[in-house]
């Protein structure tokens, strides 16, 4: 099975897309850590509370503390000052010592020595860590068999009304990324909006992972809607089952542009580049989401 590696800016979300990957038997060989959803130091602190709470084994690394080009704009003030909303219950606190940095260096190495090998990266924040990797070392790109991202819009933004959060958080690194001509599958905000859970939908599980959840719903329902779509986890499933998700190739362009349009996405369907959006659903995802957060979660530290 093709190794993949999960870099991430650990909000609830990629907390569940992790809890996707592991329940469809996906090993993750390394995950480094990156600012977005909260400052790096919370973050870590996310991740670290994570790998406690669920009995994750992976290996982590902290990775970049801001945007290459300026400076760094989280989303707390939608999620909260942990990066994770929450009904009452938080993660613990870690039982470990905080992961040393290096997070781009244990990265390229672990792309390094799989000569031969599939390698595959699934991106779940700003792309800054990718960017800065592929810059120091522009071979790398193409020892990764496809990188996987959740990001970009082709329609409206979150974040802004041009530009969604992961593209707007570091546009800069984005446009890097793609200017390397990299293996590059996109589940965009656009996707993802088409996908939801409501209320009626809560699977049953433990108390912490309910918890969490429903902080996470609660976006939706304090803004008057009655589902809240799934972002990370179908980049998760685009990784652990691919036959779910369909992708038409596509150009993608971001504006850098120091004004409103900061990170907003063009996309362009073509018929053939190595860029991909995620275009259609082969079977319920919000389903297979919610089953596999109930199934990991029940069953506790492994």
């Amino acid at each position: 099975m093709t190794a993949i590696w999960v870099d991430t800016d650990f909000g609830f979300d990629d907390l569940w897309a992790l809890l996707v990957l592991r329940h469809f038997g996906r090993n993750v060989a390394g995950v480094s850590l990156v600012a977005g959803n909260a400052p790096l130091a919370q973050v870590t602190a996310n991740a670290m509370g994570a790998k406690t709470a669920y009995g994750f084994d992976w290996p982590v690394w902290q990775g970049a503390a801001k945007p290459l080009k300026r400076q760094l704009e989280t989303a707390e003030r939608i999620l909260g000052p942990t990066g994770m909303r929450t009904r009452g219950m938080v993660l613990p606190k870690p039982d470990t010592n905080a992961p040393s940095e290096g997070a781009v260096q244990a990265l390229g190495n672990w792309l390094s020595d799989g000569a031969g090998a599939e390698r595959e990266v699934l991106a779940l924040g700003p792309l800054t860590n990718m960017a800065l990797l592929l810059q120091q070392s522009p071979e790398l790109a193409d020892r990764i068999t496809r990188l996987i991202w959740m990001g970009g819009s082709a329609g409206r933004g979150n974040h802004t009304p041009l530009a969604e959060y992961n593209a707007s958080a570091d546009a800069d690194a984005l446009a890097y990324v793609l200017s390397t001509g990299i293996r590059f599958d996109i589940v965009d905000l656009s996707f993802c909006r088409k996908v939801t859970f409501g209320a009626k939908d809560m699977p049953l599980t433990d108390q912490l992972t309910g918890d969490l959840l429903g902080g996470y719903l609660d976006i939706a329902l304090e803004r008057g809607r009655s589902a809240m779509a799934i972002y990370d986890p179908l980049a998760a499933l685009a990784a652990a089952q691919p036959g779910c998700i369909g992708f038409s190739p596509c150009v993608v362009e971001v504006s850098t542009k120091s004004d409103e349009s900061y990170g907003a996405t063009n996309v362009s369907h073509v018929a053939a580049s190595k860029v991909r959006l995620a275009t259609t659903a082969g079977t319920d995802l919000a389903g297979l989401c919610l089953s596999a957060l109930k199934r990991e979660a029940m069953d506790g530290p492994r």
